[in-house]
């Protein structure tokens, strides 16, 4: 009854529209003065929350992806890659996935992946023709692929609270985040091809590509740095975040494309943006907290247990129940409220945390492109100045995709599971 009660609670100040902050903090400190427990914990876990090396990975992240979004290398990244598949059936579609792919591979971000390849992405498809609801859906879809291709920022979160090892969680979102790109690509070729609402391009020239390719190279090796100094051991992701920070301001600098004016402006939405997650991030520890001292984790792990014993039908209910949260909740926030609740009941039916943790990412990658509040949706609309539906019209056949990824994942689990520990053994 208590988890009914509380449960309760927390939906109703979240459709009033509450910010999650303030709504998991809330909930957690009424619940402790409700049993007596001393509120002293309450500052204790808001401290131990934020107090970790580990998440210092997340303002990285986000501060080197604010600094190339503003240094404008989405646009060489892009013109790069279009050099070379840009005459293909649809290329710019392919072009704009496989930018996004790499690109994702450097911010960890969904929104700074969707916001850098679709300020370049979106003048470029609709001057060539391309349905716009169609483009608009693409890049929605493709900025998805920012906490899903490591370095991933959820990925690092999911780690901390199931402590996982994060290396091992990276390995093991390349396969899907690969596997899903390539899935984006070829829906986006096919609808090119039959719809024929695009120009083809001439191909590029060698020296074109030649030319392109070299003003992208520091972006690549940039990307290449960040994931090799963590799949080497040379750093953990908060080192390997600090290193592609720094490297991202010299790169930037030398090439012309950064003053102070737009360092600033990146500092601070960085700022903006790393106080966000960090008071969610620790709001949801004192709700956690709480809810364990309740024992309610540990109620629903048993009532999962006893009622579900099958892990297909455990894994099943946990599709629709994320699927309900994604049309009320943003990712993150599904993240910390979920996880420590279905954590037992997944160590319990025997299912691999590692593999949990890129099915659930999937999923809450499914909810960044879906109405109400897909936050990737709101970028897009944002960068397009065009209308939510439209952009939530041409994002529904990627988050059909991206469904039966999330059921292929089921069915085959080496996907996410081989090269962590198959092939990285």
């Amino acid at each position: 009854m208590e988890a009914v009660i509380i449960f309760v609670a927390l939906l109703a100040l979240l459709l009033l529209r509450t910010p999650v902050a303030f709504t998991l903090g809330g909930i957690g400190i009424v619940l402790l003065a409700l049993k007596g427990f001393p509120l002293v914990a309450v500052p204790q876990r808001l401290h131990g929350a934020m107090d970790s090396f580990e998440l210092l990975a997340v303002p990285m992240f986000l501060l080197m992806s604010n600094i190339l979004l503003n240094g404008g290398v989405g646009r060489d990244l892009y013109s790069a890659v279009q050099s070379w598949v840009g005459h293909w059936p649809g290329g710019l579609s392919v072009a704009t996935v496989i930018s996004c792919t790499l690109f994702s591979a450097i911010s960890g971000s969904s929104v700074a992946t969707a916001a850098t390849i679709g300020t370049v992405a979106i003048p470029e498809m609709s001057q060539r023709g391309y349905d716009k609801s169609f483009v608009y859906g693409m890049l929605a879809a493709g900025g998805t692929l920012g906490i899903l291709i490591p370095p991933s920022i959820p990925l690092i979160i999911y780690g901390m609270i199931t402590e996982s090892s994060i290396p091992t969680l990276f390995l093991a979102g390349i396969g899907p985040g690969l596997f899903l790109a390539s899935a984006f690509i070829f829906y986006g070729m096919l609808f090119s091809r039959f719809s024929g609402a695009y120009q083809p391009m001439a191909k590029a020239s060698w020296r074109e590509r030649s030319r392109n390719s070299l003003l992208a190279l520091p972006t690549i090796t940039l990307a290449v740095a960040i994931v090799g100094s963590i799949y080497t051991g040379i750093a953990t992701p908060s080192e390997s975040a600090g290193l592609g920070f720094v490297i991202a301001l010299i790169m930037t600098f030398a090439m012309g494309r950064m003053n102070w004016t737009k360092l600033k402006q990146a500092v601070e939405k960085s700022l903006r943006t790393s106080v966000m997650v960090l008071i969610i991030v620790a709001s949801a520890k004192v709700f956690s907290y709480a809810i364990t001292l309740y024992l309610i984790p540990q109620s629903i792990s048993s009532f999962l247990t006893e009622n579900i014993s099958n892990p297909s039908l455990f894994i099943l209910a946990v599709g629709i129940v994320l699927l309900i949260m994604g049309f009320f909740l943003e990712s993150l926030s599904m993240l910390l409220i979920m996880v420590p609740v279905l954590l037992p009941a997944v160590l319990d039916t025997g299912i691999d945390p590692i593999w949990f943790g890129i099915f659930f990412v999937v999923l809450i990658e499914t909810a960044l492109i879906t109405p109400p509040v897909g936050m990737n949706l709101f970028v897009i609309q944002a960068v397009a100045r065009a209308r939510l539906q439209e952009v939530a019209k041409g994002a529904m056949p990627f988050a059909l995709i991206m469904l039966g990824m999330a059921v292929l994942l089921w069915f085959w689990k080496d996907l996410a599971l081989y090269i962590p520990y198959g092939l990285a053994h």
